[in-house]
């Protein structure tokens, strides 16, 4: 695998142990930032979502494919921008940026990665 394709694979996994956690205890990790608990189902839906994003990555990444490592790129970006905005919103805690933070420093590693290619 290529340096970009080893950090998507590498955050595949990040994406699959918290798409298990967010699924199977999510208040336990909501608890360790600090956020509120909740009881709604969609904590555990967002958790299933996660952890397929997460098989993506894993079983994606050995392909080398440059469009898909790069949309991967343009994707966590994203995350990031949009968590701040229901931040700002007040929709959600400030803690959320760290997930989003969490997405756009996997994002830079395969962003400098793949201009190294």
């Amino acid at each position: 695998m290529t340096p970009a394709s080893k950090s998507v694979y590498y955050f595949g996994f990040y994406l699959l142990v918290l798409g298990i956690s967010l699924t199977v205890a999510p208040n336990t990790l909501l608890g360790m930032f600090q956020m509120p608990p909740t009881t709604e189902v969609w904590i555990h839906v967002l958790g299933v979502v996660v952890f397929a994003i997460g098989m993506y990555y894993v079983f994606m990444a050995p392909a080398n494919h440059t469009l898909f490592l790069t949309i991967t790129v343009y994707a966590r970006i994203s995350i990031l921008f949009w968590f701040i905005v229901f931040v700002v919103l007040e929709w959600a805690p400030a803690q959320l940026t760290l997930f989003g933070a969490a997405d756009a420093a996997g994002a830079l590693w395969t962003y400098l990665a793949l201009k190294k290619n």
